[in-house]
């Protein structure tokens, strides 16, 4: 039976995850991160499934780098504790038939716990707890994991539903874009603030400015300057990652939350990654036309760990990069 220090633990635990309400990564990072200290592991994976296969949704300690990682539901441990139900332990990868071994090796794990995560019968994904060294965990860490699989299932269950729902997707979507609306970015930033203070991991935000929309508006009329609004958005969500938000904020205003980023070139890195994917020239209608915007960023907590102060620094660099834009059109 886990100890009392442990369960307290896994109540406090809850407690954040009902704070942070509908944001469902919010919620898969916060399990994973808090999986760590709970029972002594070296990673931890929240992982979904898609079709016939199952994928690394939220990942901590030694999973981070395998973020987006795909496995075969029929040939993976997590795959058999979807199908079956069942809270799976595997003691040693290199001698159990039932694992993946190449993506274990890859993860650098040799123990593991595997809990489904399941909500009035549906199986949402699984909760892995994983080690480097083999039997590493006991009866007891898998019964204080299953003590959190309901609660994490049910906010996986309903973040997802009220996702789909109308009423809630138009009050917190871009009815033009799909994209989230200020509203739900700025909900998203508090919880990646809040995120960042409990587990010091930083993350960043940017804002984004198209170039050149009234020029475009003037001279061939709003419908083009509508397709290229979404077209940018399109390649802005194309460029990011599942973790990220993307929203619109107005007009032809965007942010986005990177959540988590690695330091000191990762936001930086993906600037250059959406830069480039909207900078290719978009054709409509057989004319083509430049696309481009002004992207800055900021860091928390490098930067500031105040709202206010991460978006006054993004949009400062932003206007920045388009005063340099602007100079290059009129030197040219």
């Amino acid at each position: 039976m886990p100890s009392q220090e442990k369960l307290m633990a896994v109540i406090r635990t809850q407690t954040e995850i009902a704070k942070l309400g509908l944001d469902l990564w919010g919620v898969m990072q916060y399990i994973v991160e808090a999986t760590l200290s709970l029972i002594a592991a070296d990673g931890a994976a929240i992982e979904l499934t898609e079709g016939d296969e199952i994928v690394y949704g939220a990942t901590a300690g030694i999973a981070n780098a395998q973020l987006g990682l795909r496995l075969k539901t029929a040939a993976s441990l997590s795959g058999l504790s979807v199908l079956t139900g069942e809270t799976l332990h595997c003691d040693d990868s290199e001698l159990d038939p039932r694992v993946d071994r190449v993506a274990c090796r890859s993860v650098g794990l040799r123990s593991m716990i595997v809990i489904p995560l399941r909500h009035q019968g549906v199986t949402v994904g699984v909760l892995k707890a994983m080690s480097a060294q083999p039997e590493q965990f006991t009866a007891d860490d898998g019964a204080l994991l299953g003590l959190l699989s309901e609660v994490v299932a049910s906010a996986m269950y309903f973040s997802v539903k009220y996702d789909r729902n109308n009423l809630f997707y138009t009050a917190t979507h871009d009815g033009m874009t799909g994209l989230a609306n200020r509203s739900l970015f700025m909900d998203r930033l508090r919880n990646a603030i809040l995120l960042q203070n409990r587990d010091g991991r930083p993350f960043a935000v940017l804002m984004i400015d198209m170039d050149g929309l009234k020029q475009v508006n003037d001279t061939f009329g709003h419908r083009t300057g509508d397709a290229l609004i979404l077209e940018l958005a399109k390649r802005i969500k194309n460029a990011t990652r599942g973790s990220d938000t993307v929203a619109r904020l107005g007009g032809d205003e965007f942010g986005v939350i990177l959540t988590p980023i690695e330091l000191p070139e990762g936001m930086d890195t993906a600037i250059e990654r959406i830069d480039a994917e909207i900078r290719a020239p978009f054709r409509l209608e057989g004319r083509f036309h430049p696309l481009g915007a002004s992207i800055g960023g900021a860091v928390s907590p490098q930067d500031g760990i105040a709202i206010d102060r991460l978006l006054e620094v993004a949009d400062q660099r932003m206007y920045a990069v388009k005063h340099a834009h602007h100079r290059s059109l009129e030197e040219a």
